[in-house]
């Protein structure tokens, strides 16, 4: 096992409670652009009423429709064409002829979702679209099924995802500092981000909200057939919506926390899933790049979340230490159980964390860990190791992420129903 030093992650700008942080920082690119004329007819899209006229917008959904069928092997993997839509639009035709492209918004520069502060790059969704169109980067040598799978499934979740995060945070802005008008103001910005999310009905199969149907069915995570998930974020949208006209801030920070909370439940069954089947001697890399893509939707809200970790020299293995700093890797002490509320053996026990270190059988081994080797995120860094798509030691194994995601669900308050178990 190679040893990593310390990583550093990039602070990523957090989604709750934005205030002035974010009332300042709206942009004018496409995605902030009003529509001049206002729906003439009222639209819904499954249970959500749209405010303002985001027709538009809801095209879209039809762009990723269109880039999947490109892609795929049906399409004979015509990655120009879908990457020819991607940048260049096909069904948002704005007023003056051009179009509304999906790339505009993956490529701009400032928005409200965290993905750019994390990754520590401008225009960092586009620049992780764009590797799987060209064959680059995380695809460089890839077959074209992992860049199929890439396309189809970063643009459809991770693009998404983000667009729909940045939609609501930038309607929170926009709300608390008392613009609260329907065409222009902060509902406006909400409408797009269930426009993003979900789309029109005849195109909701290429939504993020289609992949939260999916994964319920996966993990039984539903009610009457319908994703419990899916519910949960179409209830938290409508309401929302109404906070946002009613100027009720502690309403629409609830619902904007909701729908985070969902799509962290949504795409962790989806990374649990598809790490879980990577051993698979027939589709191990298509299932290798499933997760990858479904692990890049929340990595950047999941990531600062897993917990640190020392490495053990003695026994090659790692010590949980929490959220503590690489000093806690010093503090390990062979102790009795009285240390441990329900233990009676000895333990290899933490002072500064509270936390027992699993497989260590003695004083020698506990002495072993060392802050020389500690890993910050070590769940985060875990996951990226098993989804490098460049490293075909890791098929053949079926993984079990459910310890690095834990502490993730603790922090989003998740619970082990809300997960539900993979059938």
């Amino acid at each position: 096992m190679s040893i990593n030093r310390t990583k550093k992650y990039a602070l990523m700008m957090t989604l709750i409670l934005f205030g002035t942080a974010l009332a300042g920082c709206l942009g004018t690119d496409e995605s902030d652009e009003t529509e001049t004329e206002t729906a003439a007819v009222v639209v819904t899209d499954a249970g959500y009423t749209y405010a303002s006229n985001v027709d538009n917008h809801r095209a879209l959904m039809k762009d990723l429709c269109d880039i999947k069928s490109a892609a795929s092997s049906d399409g004979g993997y015509d990655f120009a064409t879908a990457k020819d839509i991607y940048t260049n639009g096909k069904n948002a035709e704005k007023s003056d002829g051009s179009f509304r492209t999906l790339a505009g918004f993956a490529s701009a520069d400032g928005k409200n979702h965290g993905y750019d502060a994390y990754y520590n790059q401008s225009g960092s969704v586009d620049a992780h679209i764009t590797a799987a169109m060209d064959g680059t980067g995380d695809f460089a040598g890839t077959s074209d099924t992992v860049r199929y799978q890439g396309i189809a499934k970063l643009t459809a979740n991770m693009g998404m995802v983000a667009y729909t995060i940045h939609e609501l945070n930038s309607a929170v802005a926009k709300a608390d500092a008392g613009n609260v008008d329907n065409d222009s103001g902060a509902p406006h910005n909400w409408d797009e981000g269930w426009a993003f999310f979900h789309g029109p009905d005849e195109d909701w199969s290429c939504s993020p909200a289609y992949t939260m149907k999916k994964r319920a069915a996966d993990y039984g995570t539903e009610t009457d057939g319908v994703s419990n998930a899916l519910s949960s974020t179409e209830a938290a949208m409508v309401a929302g919506l109404a906070a946002l006209q009613a100027e009720d801030s502690a309403g629409y920070t609830a619902a904007t926390d909701t729908v985070v909370k969902n799509v962290i439940i949504t795409y962790s069954q989806a990374t649990l899933k598809y790490a879980s089947k990577m051993d698979n001697a027939d589709s191990g890399e298509k299932y290798q790049v499933e997760g990858y893509a479904f692990w890049k939707a929340i990595e950047a809200y999941a990531a600062p979340h897993t917990d640190n970790a020392c490495y053990n020299m003695d026994t090659h293995t790692m010590g949980w230490i929490g959220s503590s700093a690489a000093a806690a890797c010093d503090s390990f002490i062979w102790t009795n159980g009285s240390q441990e509320a329900n233990g009676t053996a000895d333990t290899c026990y933490n002072t500064v964390s509270h936390t027992v270190a699993m497989g260590i059988a003695n004083e020698t081994q506990c002495g072993a860990f060392s802050s020389m080797y500690f890993y910050e995120n070590y769940g985060a860094t875990s996951m990226n190791n098993i989804f490098d798509l460049s490293d075909a030691s890791q098929l053949g194994t079926s993984y079990d992420v459910t310890a690095w995601l834990q502490p993730v669900w603790d922090h989003y308050g998740i619970t082990a129903e809300d997960i539900g178990t993979y059938a």
